[in-house]
């Protein structure tokens, strides 16, 4: 674990890019536990593209060539998380059964969605300060 991952109990990394990741894993092994049926399957595929697509953007971000490509990132990580917590609602009512596991992965989904809104909010204040004229 690097120097930007400290990790201690039930702390989160610090490392974006661990913790989406992280979370993309946590996505994938809730989704195989989902009982398959012709309502969940669809379900099932569009919570894992919504729950992998945070850590893909979130590396993007990452390496963002520009403030506004590093906002545009930001907001794509703050939309997906957002519908991962809609998919977990929507497989708790087809599969009951599941919504003391999704409880956790909604958690997080919404945490970072808080993290993703802050950062694309604080990008788009700096620009408009850099724009203006002084």
């Amino acid at each position: 674990m690097t120097s930007d991952t400290k990790q201690t109990g039930s702390q989160r990394p610090y490392d974006l890019v661990e913790r989406t990741a992280q979370f993309g894993e946590s996505v994938i092994r809730f989704a195989k536990t989902i009982p398959s049926s012709p309502v969940t399957a669809s379900l099932i595929r569009q919570i894992v593209r919504a729950g992998t697509s945070v850590g893909a953007n979130m590396c993007e971000a990452n390496d963002a060539v520009s403030r506004k490509d590093f906002r545009n990132k930001m907001g794509i990580c703050r939309k997906e998380a957002s519908e991962v917590k809609h998919w977990l609602r929507m497989i708790s009512t087809a599969e009951p059964t599941m919504a003391d596991k999704a409880r956790d992965i909604w958690q997080e989904a919404n945490e970072l969605n808080l993290i993703f809104a802050k950062s694309f909010h604080t990008a788009g204040r700096e620009s408009s300060e850099t724009d203006s004229p002084k």
